[in-house]
C-alpha cells in the first residue's frame, strides 16, 4: 500500500510529499458528469455503489496518495429533522431553517449509524475496492459550518441570521452547537469504524468569525467533536478557510493535521502552529488555471519551506473548481511527487 499520506499524517518521513485534493471527485471530471446526467447529487450520495464509483474516479485517473469518500457535509442535518435539497443554479437549500430556540429544542439527536448508513456502507465498499492501494479519508462538516447552513437556509455571504442568533440567543446557540458536535463526533467515529483511515473536519465557513468569537462560540464544540473522533484511533485533519488569524485556536480545538488555505504562507503557518502538528495545504485552486510554469513555480514555493518537516501534505486551500482541466490536475500531482523526492 502507498503509505505516504498516512506517514505524513503521523509526521513520519516520506519518500515524496503526498498529495490529494479537496473536491477531487466531482464536476471537473467527464466520468462524474456522465453519472450526474442520470442521477441527482443526493441520489449519488445515498446510493452506496454510486458513491463508491465516484470516489474511485480520481483514484483511477491520477497518482494521488489518498481517496476521500464521495459525500456532502449537509446530509447529517436531515437526520435532525431538516429538509435538504440541491437546487440547480442555487446549491443546497434547507427548507425549514432554524430560527428560534424552539426550533433548536425540536431537533432530534440521530444515530449516524442509522441516519447516514449509506455513507458508512460506501466507505466499507470503497475500502474493499481500493484493495489497499491508497488510504481512504472520511469527513464531516464542523459544528459551526453546519449550524450556519441550518440557520441561514443555504449559502451566505455575511452570516447575518446565524450571527444574530449566536449573539442574541447564546444559550440556544450553545444548545444547537452541542447537538451538532455530538452528531459530528459520532459520525466521524462511525466512519472510522466503517473503514476510513483518516478523518477530516471541514469548517469551511469559520473564517467569517473573529478569533474572540471563535473561542467563545465555537472552539469548545469543535473540540468535543474532534475528541470523540480521535477515540477511533485514526488521524484527524482539522481544516478551515480564511483562518490565518486564528490558527492557534484551530490547533487548540484539536487535530493531528491542520489544514490551511492560500491566504497565509506555509512557512508563516508553520511558525504559528509549531512542529508538533502536521500541516496540509495550501495552493489556491485557481492556480490550476495558470500556465504550467506558473503552476509549478507556485507549487515549488509551497514545498520548499516545508522540506525537513515530515508532517506535510500537499493540497489545495479549498476544493477544485468545476472548470479545472483534468490534465492540469495530473500535471500538478506528477510535479509534486517528482519535485519533492
Amino acid at each position: 500500500m502507498n503509505t505516504r499520506f498516512l506517514d505524513a499524517c503521523n509526521q513520519r518521513p516520506t519518500d515524496a510529499v503526498p498529495i490529494w485534493m479537496m473536491r477531487q471527485a466531482g464536476r471537473y471530471m467527464s466520468e462524474y458528469r456522465a453519472l450526474r446526467k442520470k442521477y441527482s447529487i443526493l441520489e449519488m450520495i445515498k446510493t452506496p455503489e454510486l458513491a463508491v464509483e465516484v470516489t474511485l474516479q480520481p483514484a483511477n485517473a491520477f497518482d494521488i496518495d489518498a481517496a476521500i469518500i464521495f459525500a456532502d457535509i449537509l446530509p447529517p442535518l436531515e437526520g435532525m429533522g431538516l429538509e435538504l435539497t440541491f437546487e440547480k443554479g442555487v446549491g443546497p437549500v434547507i427548507h425549514n431553517p432554524i430560527r428560534t430556540p424552539a426550533d433548536i429544542a425540536a431537533l432530534t439527536q440521530p444515530d449516524p449509524r442509522e441516519s447516514l448508513s449509506f455513507t458508512l456502507k460506501a466507505i466499507a465498499l470503497t475500502r474493499r475496492e481500493l484493495a489497499g492501494r491508497i488510504p481512504l479519508i472520511g469527513f464531516s462538516g464542523a459544528p459551526f459550518t453546519l449550524a450556519s447552513y441550518a440557520i441561514e437556509g443555504g449559502s451566505s455571504r455575511n452570516y447575518i441570521i446565524a450571527k444574530s442568533l449566536m449573539y442574541g440567543e447564546p444559550q440556544a446557540w450553545h444548545a444547537l452547537m452541542e447537538k451538532l458536535s455530538i452528531l459530528v463526533g459520532e459520525y466521524l467515529f462511525a466512519q472510522a469504524e466503517a473503514g476510513a483511515q483518516v478523518l477530516q473536519l471541514f469548517d469551511s465557513w469559520v473564517g467569517a468569525l473573529s478569533p474572540a468569537d471563535y473561542r467563545e462560540y465555537v472552539l469548545p464544540h469543535s473540540a468535543r467533536a474532534i475528541a470523540r473522533a480521535k477515540e477511533a484511533g485514526v488521524p484527524v485533519i482539522h481544516f478551515g478557510t480564511n483562518t490565518g488569524g486564528m490558527l492557534p485556536l484551530i490547533k487548540e480545538a484539536g487535530g493531528d493535521v491542520i489544514g490551511v488555505d492560500w491566504r497565509i504562507e506555509m512557512a508563516d503557518a508553520r511558525k504559528i502552529l509549531g512542529a508538533d502538528v502536521a500541516m496540509q495545504g495550501n495552493l489556491d485552486p485557481v492556480t490550476l488555471f495558470a500556465p504550467s510554469e506558473v503552476l509549478k513555480r507556485r507549487a515549488a514555493a509551497i514545498i520548499d519551506p516545508m522540506r525537513g518537516h515530515p508532517g506535510f501534505i500537499f493540497n489545495l486551500g479549498h476544493g477544485l473548481h468545476k472548470e479545472t482541466s483534468p490534465e492540469k490536475v495530473a500535471e500538478l500531482v506528477d510535479f509534486v511527487h517528482k519535485y519533492s523526492k
